[in-house]
């Protein structure tokens, strides 16, 4: 018998995961104390944040061991959040109201997607580290954008304080499930190295037949 040695991001799954939390949290905090922010500075920030977080769900869609489906779902929304960035980037006119409406959809469509593909992972993939912390994370991450865009938002002020706070409140969750999927993946490492001597050790101690 034989030890599959994990992929080669796995070990490093949680130190992405604390910084796409950190990056939540700072991201939020600046919204929140930026008075009078504008809808270009805000588009700017939040296009961002969706762009780093799916170049980072492509990737974890290669790297990580999971099977054909949650792959798939892993980079079909990678690649969503990079359009939707591509989106918050672009001129949104002179129509205040307008650009204010379509970047909180961009930005809930953005949280529904990374939310729903993490949730269906973790699910399905019952050795991944952190499985619960992830499932729970996910959730509210797809709670935050239907509140987002089920908001009736009337001002870019009143938009960046409401995703600010949620922001914060999934950057923390994911921080914290950052430290479990640590424990996690420890605990499996050292299973595997201690699994993995004593099948070597049994092996050369087997008679040939």
């Amino acid at each position: 018998m034989t030890v599959r040695e994990p992929p080669g991001l796995l070990p490093d799954l949680w130190k992405w995961t604390l910084a796409s939390g950190v990056l939540a949290v700072v991201l939020g905090i600046c919204v929140l104390v930026w008075p009078g922010i504008s809808i270009l500075v805000a588009a700017i920030l939040f296009g961002v944040y969706l762009l780093i977080t799916g170049i980072a769900q492509v990737i974890f869609a290669f790297a990580l061991d999971v099977s054909a489906g949650s792959r798939i779902l892993l980079f079909l929304s990678g690649a969503a959040s990079l359009i939707l960035a591509v989106l918050a980037f672009r001129h949104f006119g002179k129509d205040q109201s307008t650009a204010v409406l379509l970047l909180a959809i961009w930005i809930g469509v953005g949280f529904i997607f990374r939310g729903t593909a993490t949730t269906v992972a973790a699910i399905s993939e019952r050795g991944l580290p952190g499985r619960g912390w992830l499932i729970f994370y996910g959730v509210i991450s797809v709670i935050a954008g239907v509140v987002v865009m089920a908001w009736p938002f009337d001002s870019i002020v009143v938009m960046a304080i409401t995703i600010g706070v949620w922001l914060v409140i999934m950057g923390v969750f994911e921080i914290v499930s950052a430290f479990g999927i640590r424990k996690d993946a420890n605990k499996l490492q050292d299973f595997r190295q201690q699994f993995g001597g004593q099948t070597l050790k049994d092996s050369k101690g087997a008679a040939p037949r």
